[in-house]
């Protein structure tokens, strides 16, 4: 099983205009049905604690990513808003994460402004620096900083959602480019397990 990072880069000067040139690369992930500790602690963008505890026994998936993100998070979100209208009532049964990768600039109430885009059932997490490399590392995620022409910064990282199945096992990856019936089946399999 083959997951994707995203990288995103930067180039050219405000004046000149930024170029926006999007690079995809494959890395290893788990093999489906891997068992893994995926502790984690985080909060929501009310503060509340979430805790991986608070998902035993649910199916879940899991998208990490930041608000500043020019096009990959926000296309992935949106389209995770279609999938679960397109799956109807079992939607439901599914607890979908998006997880901040970028603490240092997704405050809580910027990020919970950016979530009024996307379906409200998408729970938005943020932590500090270390909460935030925890939760990767709990599903072997990757992210880092990337300085920009522009004195400023953006995120490379793991582009595809982490689709968890009720008894904690992962089931696999969901990539935005895959089919969409594709997509569809592994979410109806995921509410399912």
């Amino acid at each position: 099983m083959m997951r994707r990072r995203t990288v995103v880069a930067l180039a050219g000067s405000f004046l000149a205009g930024a170029a926006i040139v999007t690079v995809t690369v494959a890395a290893k992930a788990p093999p489906p049905g891997a068992a893994r500790q995926r502790a984690f602690t985080l909060q929501t963008v009310d503060g509340a604690p979430f805790r991986s505890a608070d998902l035993a026994g649910k199916p879940y998936l899991v998208f990490f990513g930041f608000t500043h993100c020019p096009d990959v998070c926000p296309t992935a979100l949106f389209e995770l808003t279609a999938l679960l209208k397109d799956i109807g009532p079992a939607a439901d049964r599914i607890t979908p994460l998006f997880i901040s990768i970028d603490p240092e600039r997704d405050a809580a109430e910027l990020l919970k402004l950016y979530m009024t885009s996307f379906d409200p059932r998408i729970v938005a997490l943020r932590g500090d620096a270390v909460q935030t490399k925890a939760a990767a590392d709990a599903f072997s995620a990757f992210y880092r900083k990337v300085p920009t022409a522009s004195d400023s910064y953006t995120m490379e990282h793991t582009a595809g959602l982490f689709l968890i199945r009720a008894d904690g096992r992962l089931q696999g990856m969901l990539d935005m480019h895959e089919p969409r019936e594709t997509q569809l089946e592994k979410l109806k399999l995921l509410a399912g397990s």
